[in-house]
């Protein structure tokens, strides 16, 4: 009783701290790239830059979570957040909207991912295969923006190596899912044959949507914003969200926009479920081991807030009611119990309140 009181007062004490202190940085940090990208002088990148900021917003609220505890060294990690995933939106817009489906396009632009995370190696030209290319600087600069504040965390040296890792995955995704629809999918299966043997019992889909998910990077530079950090944490950390963590989010990201996806041709990982019986089993997997793997970490009582507010969050959206998977949901927010409610009731008042 008194561990499961204490989990339920960091939970109330996270959600106070992300909405009193954390997401007005967020929004801080939007307007500032927002007033930058309205002056991008191609009207497409700046037409992408805007809308990934407009649309995507959410997708930076929810990893500043990793900023909402007070630990040694808070000041940058909020702005670096912001900048990652911002580049992380806007080039899955330019990839989602380019003329070209090229992957050597595709993967150019992805530099950005890896250049923001490697402080010390020359800046690429990101746009030297793609159609357009005058951003006025804006990619770019966040990128600096990364290499500024991943430079100033005390302990990133120790995470990079794993950081740069599933950045590269996240790169390989993008590259992969995006080109001529008859080629993605066996670059997809034959990108998951060469990392199988890694992680048996889950799906290609499962491992592509693992791979899509920027949270196992945020919770690294968390870790690294501790002096602290031991060596042994950096592998614990990977192995707790690397498959499960990040498949549970991009999986759920996935199970919302099943309608949206068939509508406009795209890919959509969860729908290589032979059948909703088995797509609601697996997520069922997905986040039990979620959780336990979440549970053997030392903060764990933040981790599982995590993994429970990914649940809460994706399926409070309405699209879930209008494509009849409320039934899923609610079962969803039964096993994760009475935290998981709260949660979900908080994130349904809050996209009322945004409507």
């Amino acid at each position: 009783m008194g561990l499961h009181l204490m989990e339920k007062l960091d939970q109330a004490g996270m959600i106070v701290r992300q909405n009193a202190r954390i997401l007005p940085q967020v929004s801080r940090e939007l307007e500032r790239w927002r007033r930058y990208a309205k002056g991008i002088p191609n009207p497409e990148l700046r037409r992408q830059a805007l809308a990934s900021i407009r649309l995507k917003r959410f997708h930076c609220e929810g990893g500043s979570v990793y900023a909402a505890f007070d630990r040694d060294n808070r000041g940058d990690l909020v702005p670096l957040i912001v900048a990652l995933q911002t580049i992380s939106d806007y080039l899955d817009n330019l990839c989602d909207r380019s003329e070209s489906l090229d992957c050597d396009d595709f993967r150019q632009l992805h530099l950005a991912m890896t250049d923001a995370l490697s402080p010390r190696t020359p800046l690429h030209d990101y746009y030297r295969l793609h159609p357009n290319g005058d951003d006025g600087g804006y990619l770019t600069s966040l990128v600096e923006e990364c290499r500024k504040r991943v430079s100033s965390l005390p302990s990133y040296g120790l995470v990079q190596g794993e950081a740069l890792r599933l950045a590269s995955l996240y790169c390989d995704l993008q590259v992969y899912k995006h080109t001529f629809v008859p080629r993605r999918v066996p670059l997809l299966t034959d990108w998951f044959e060469r990392h199988r043997s890694a992680f048996p019992g889950i799906f290609w889909w499962e491992f592509a949507a693992a791979s899509g998910s920027t949270l196992g990077v945020f919770a690294l530079f968390r870790e690294a914003a501790s002096p602290g950090l031991e060596p042994v944490m950096v592998q614990r950390i990977v192995s707790a969200y690397f498959p499960w963590v990040c498949g549970l989010h991009i999986l759920l990201d996935y199970f919302i926009d099943q309608a949206e996806d068939r509508a406009g041709g795209d890919l959509n990982l969860v729908s290589y479920y032979c059948s909703r019986e088995q797509m609601r089993e697996r997520l069922h997997l997905f986040y039990r081991e979620a959780l336990k793997a979440v549970s053997s970490l030392p903060d764990h009582h933040f981790h599982k807030t995590v993994v429970k507010g990914l649940l809460a969050m994706y399926l409070s959206d309405r699209k879930v009611r209008s494509q009849g998977l409320a039934y899923i949901a609610r079962e969803m927010i039964r096993i994760g119990g009475l935290g998981c409610a709260v949660l979900h009731g908080l994130c349904s008042l809050r996209r009322l309140k945004s409507q």
